[in-house]
């Protein structure tokens, strides 16, 4: 793996299988393995930061077993030489000294204090934080710094943190986003195997509510053909308010190297009939079409201001970076084209 060049700094790693007898393996850490590593960095720069809404991220793992057949980070992994597809989902990169060494750069005279974005690489609250537990040390050091953050998450485990995220918001700004791209369980079962039902994920949402933190919603990603029509909009974006959400922001789906073949490849399997509408949709890059964009946001925010939402959340920043690898970086990886929002 070529760890040893890359940008944060990765100081070494022990790589094991969750596949011992320990009474501490849960059996839905079978067939993964976790890379331990030591980072010299935690806080990352996004590149090309002046032209995105923040310029600092965390990102304590890498590799996610929310294994969404669409996530842009996939491409992250080559990087490191290991597979895109189910080495993305299976093989973890851990940063066990990540709560320690983000109290220390906050410490720094250098460290303004800027605002710091979690989840918007791989997301922070995946099945693995179960195991390693990292984020209430993140979490308890950026709240002693008072240090402004924000979350976006397909994981239920956030409300383990809640009491932080309470005491956090009560010195700093803090800002929420639950992502609950379509309400369907058949496709969630297909397209997010590892990542808690909608149903679940709209449950956070509710429970951050009725604690005083504001919570909005990522509708990401509309999936073209598949979650795109007009009833199953209506559908999601009910259930959304539903859940007391504070707004409602709709991403469509973008495919990028590394999730574009995968997605195709699962696309193929599920809905054969379906691929060369696909590919005549994104046959000019990543992006689906700008009219496409605007006629699912035009339909998202319509419905969003019948149910009484606002179309974005004042938490988090309009706009989510691409996936240009703060940590770390594919060398001359520079900013994409900012042409809609983006989804870890």
């Amino acid at each position: 793996m070529r760890w040893d060049s890359q940008k944060d700094g990765l100081l070494g790693q022990q790589a094991f299988s969750c596949v011992s007898d320990d009474n501490s393996d849960s059996p839905e850490f079978r067939g993964i393995t976790f890379h331990e590593i030591r980072a010299r960095s935690i806080i990352n720069r996004v590149p090309g930061a002046s032209r995105m809404p923040f310029e600092w991220t965390v990102n304590p793992y890498r590799g996610c077993t929310h294994a969404c057949v669409y996530c842009f980070a996939r491409r992250s992994h080559s990087y490191l030489d290991l597979d895109t597809g189910l080495g993305f989902d299976s093989q973890i990169v851990v940063k066990v000294n990540a709560p320690e060494l983000l109290r220390r750069q906050l410490g720094s005279r250098r460290w303004l204090g800027e605002h710091i974005a979690m989840g918007t690489n791989v997301d922070c609250y995946q099945r693995a934080e179960g195991r390693y537990q990292l984020m209430p040390g993140i979490l308890a050091a950026l709240r002693d710094h008072a240090n402004p953050f924000s979350i976006l998450t397909k994981g239920t485990l956030i409300l383990r943190d809640l009491d932080l995220l309470v005491q956090a918001s009560q010195v700093t700004d803090v800002g929420i986003s639950v992502s609950v791209g379509f309400t369907d369980p058949d496709l969630w079962r297909t397209v997010e195997p590892g990542t808690p039902a909608p149903e679940r994920r709209l449950d956070v949402v509710r429970a951050l509510g009725e604690h005083g933190i504001g919570c909005g919603v990522l509708m990401a990603p509309v999936l073209p053909f598949l979650s795109d029509d007009p009833t199953q909009l209506r559908a999601t974006v009910r259930a959304i308010a539903a859940s007391g959400a504070t707004s409602v922001t709709p991403l469509v789906l973008h495919l990028r190297p590394g999730a574009r073949e995968w997605y195709m490849a699962w696309l193929a399997h599920h809905h054969p009939h379906l691929v060369r509408r696909y590919e005549r949709l994104y046959a000019e890059g990543a992006y689906a079409p700008k009219w496409y964009q605007r006629r699912i946001t035009r339909q998202v925010h319509e419905l969003a201001q019948e149910y009484g939402m606002g179309p974005t959340h004042a938490g988090m920043p309009r706009r989510i970076p691409e996936p240009v690898e703060a940590d770390p970086a594919e060398p001359g990886t520079g900013a994409p084209e900012p042409v809609q929002l983006t989804l870890l």
